[in-house]
């Protein structure tokens, strides 16, 4: 009885991890794999129940355990490569498994020895992290809790193929009805515990990590319209400023205004007012690219940082925006009735600063409504040269006065 008892321990524990997981993927709205890793651990609590509660010697133990830990196994191990930005190849976990079940059901019509079918299964769980291990490696991320968790993975994989070798060594045949009483069985439940508790300090300290860098991307981000709120981005500017000039990069910024939008709050509202500044903030991001930076810097103001972008191709950038919300149909407007925006765009010359580079920006916004609205003006050109692109033809339109 106390055997049992002490059996219950280690799934016990495992399910309290589990409960840990899920517990910070609900508070913390946290991304999807933090609730894998939950899965993860429940499944392979399940697992080690079947073995200790099943029947002694039931024929199915070891099929459906194994059944439960390659889930567990699997899930632990994309979960890890999908926080590291890499794509697990499920296609050779399908095939890991079906070749070990195929060789376990072999062992298990062939003898009555479960030494055979532990070193089995755990040279496919040690298939399976060394895979994962492969995969992590081709990641970006190289942080220090990146380099644990390889850790942790390599030490998974060791421990299932050295651990049942080495254990059959001093104990050369378990007969299936004493399996409970073996040496390795009495080893498992320790060496599962370490392991349990070993992984999921490093996977929890990994979530951690995680939720403190969205806690502060959430501080960062404009909440109307997701872009950058004005303090990070202007730090991102700040900090790519100098190296671009390091790295002997262009850098350009584009600053743009929604033409006479006191106006549209007063005629329809703030909630359509809001509803224009989510579609143009919306519209933004999807002309951008990923290396560059977007952001909201006042009620209808944006700026965007293009990374490793010369002059011409920053404006013409803008005027491909400032023709896609001229087309841009907004609820609570009605159907006739169209936004417009204007443009400045300047790029950064030697040493200068960021205060500086936006003044000739916005100098150059202000050109664009002093010249009648919806169009880009560039600061790299004089105030008397006429734009690259004149205004694009719209659809009809309601002035606003």
């Amino acid at each position: 009885m106390q055997t049992q008892i002490l059996g219950l321990v280690t799934p016990l524990m495992v399910l309290f991890f589990a409960a840990t997981f899920a517990v910070f993927w609900r508070l913390g709205n946290l991304p999807r794999y933090v609730l894998g890793f939950a899965l993860a651990y429940v499944f392979s609590a399940v697992g080690f129940l079947i073995t200790h509660l099943a029947p002694e010697g039931a024929f199915y133990v070891f099929h459906t355990t194994q059944l439960f830990y390659s889930i567990a196994s699997t899930l632990m191990v994309a979960c890890v490569c999908e926080r590291a930005g890499v794509r697990l190849h499920f296609g050779s976990f399908a095939a890991v498994y079906v070749l070990s079940a195929f060789a376990l059901a072999v062992a298990v019509g062939l003898s009555d020895d479960v030494g055979p079918r532990l070193i089995i299964v755990n040279i496919g769980y040690g298939a399976m992290f060394l895979m994962g291990v492969t995969t992590l490696l081709s990641a970006r991320r190289r942080s220090a809790i990146d380099a644990l968790i390889v850790a942790i993975m390599v030490f998974q994989a060791a421990d299932f193929l050295v651990r049942p070798v080495l254990t059959l060594l001093f104990e050369r045949s378990i007969p299936a009805e004493v399996y409970r009483e073996s040496i390795y069985y009495s080893l498992i439940g320790l060496v599962l515990g370490v392991k349990g508790v070993t992984t999921a300090m490093v996977l929890i300290g990994a979530t951690i990590v995680d939720w403190t860098r969205i806690l502060r991307g959430r501080s960062d981000t404009d909440v109307l319209t997701g872009l950058k709120n004005r303090g990070a981005f202007e730090r991102t500017i700040r900090r790519l400023l100098p190296q671009a000039e390091v790295e002997g990069r262009r850098l350009s910024l584009v600053v743009a205004d929604v033409d006479h939008f006191k106006q549209v709050n007063d005629i329809w509202g703030h909630q359509t007012g809001d509803t224009a500044l989510s579609n143009f903030a919306a519209l933004i991001g999807q002309m951008v690219r990923s290396c560059d930076t977007a952001g909201r810097v006042g009620g209808e103001e944006f700026c965007i940082a293009v990374w490793d972008c010369d002059n011409g191709p920053a404006e013409r950038l803008a005027d491909r925006i400032r023709q896609a919300f001229a087309r841009l149909q907004h609820e609570g407007l009605g159907e006739d009735i169209r936004l417009t925006a204007s443009f400045g765009v300047a790029t950064a010359r030697e040493g200068e600063t960021y205060d500086r580079l936006f003044s000739r920006a916005d100098a150059a916004l202000y050109r664009a409504k002093a010249k009648g609205r919806n169009r880009v003006e560039n600061a790299e050109v004089r105030a008397s040269e006429e734009p690259l692109a004149a205004p694009a033809p719209q659809a009809p339109m309601v002035k606003l006065a």
